[in-house]
């Protein structure tokens, strides 16, 4: 009877020989190399991803944020009032006007308190804002830090381009005229919260997000940020207001309101929380090599 062994070549992994029987198979020929995969399982396993820089409910934003931008309307939303600063169209972003600044940093991927589906927080002052980040081990904002997590390196007007877009964030809601006695009063207060809300719940649009994956910047409730220029007792205030609320303002990703002293609420204030990067933990240094061992002494010869 005859035995035949059989060559399978497997792409990229070399040849295996199959033989029919075991004592066919041939020890390998002296000084023949061996591949140091030889017998190697491989793994199924997939590569172990890199950890998050930034906490859960985080995004990391770093890039070069631009202090002044070129940047012209090409279409108002109403000609006729050029003044309210509602441009419905721009044209592509021009030139950086000042010296890129580099920032890295964690944003909260929605509006406060941070939770997809959950209508944000309203009605809290730029104090107490900050109060409720700073007791989640967080911050406020800084101006250029929201800016650049909306707009993004392609320093864009809105999040999501250069149109106007209504459906892709909350914007453009009819103006509802507030009754300043029920707001002025804490019992009616929550009453007329309710008559004027026009809130979606965090992360309810999905096109309402910013190149750096970051959700809801414009539109939905105005946000407290830290304005980095801003004084404590005078105009412009260091309680500065990004984003714009669900209305018929400018809501985009550049302008910044910053008359409302410290102690300022509204039925349409919000905010979130930065951080800075967390540090990452150092490495522990290896331990030193231990020393050869000692070869064993010979006894010593009968006699000696």
């Amino acid at each position: 009877m005859k035995r035949f062994v059989v060559s399978v070549v497997l792409a990229g992994a070399g040849a295996v020989s199959l033989a029919t029987s075991p004592s066919q198979a041939k020890p390998p020929e002296p000084g023949t190399d061996i591949p140091s995969s030889a017998g190697a399982k491989i793994s199924s396993t997939p590569p172990e991803a890199p950890q998050p820089s930034c906490p859960s409910g985080m995004v990391e934003v770093e890039g070069e944020y631009c202090p002044v931008v070129e940047q012209f309307c090409v279409r108002q939303v109403d000609p006729k009032h050029p003044e309210r600063d509602r441009c419905a169209e721009f044209a592509p972003t021009g030139r950086c006007l000042g010296t890129p600044v580099h920032r890295r940093f964690c944003i909260d991927r929605y509006e406060w308190p941070n939770q997809a589906g959950v209508k944000p927080v309203v009605g809290v002052d730029w104090n107490e804002a900050n109060r409720q980040c700073t007791a989640a081990g967080k911050r406020l904002c800084g101006d250029s830090e929201w800016t650049l997590a909306c707009e993004g390196q392609e320093r864009l007007p809105y999040p999501y381009g250069y149109t106007r877009n209504a459906e892709a964030c909350n914007i453009d809601k009819p103006y509802i005229m507030p009754d300043d006695n029920k707001w002025a009063n804490p019992k009616t207060r929550p009453e007329e919260i309710t008559r004027l809300d026009q809130r979606d719940p965090s992360g309810f649009r999905e096109s309402c997000i910013s190149p750096y994956g970051v959700n809801d910047m414009t539109g939905n409730v105005d946000e407290w940020v830290m304005n980095e220029k801003g004084k404590e007792k005078e105009k412009p205030y260091v309680s500065g207001l990004k984003g714009g609320y669900w209305g018929p303002v400018r809501d985009r990703c550049r302008p910044m309101t910053t008359d409302h002293n410290q102690w300022h609420t509204g039925y349409q204030i919000g905010f979130r929380c930065c951080e800075d990067v967390p540090t990452a933990p150092a490495q522990a240094a290896p331990s030193p090599a231990a020393p050869p061992a000692a070869a064993p002494t010979a006894p010593p010869a009968p006699g000696i």
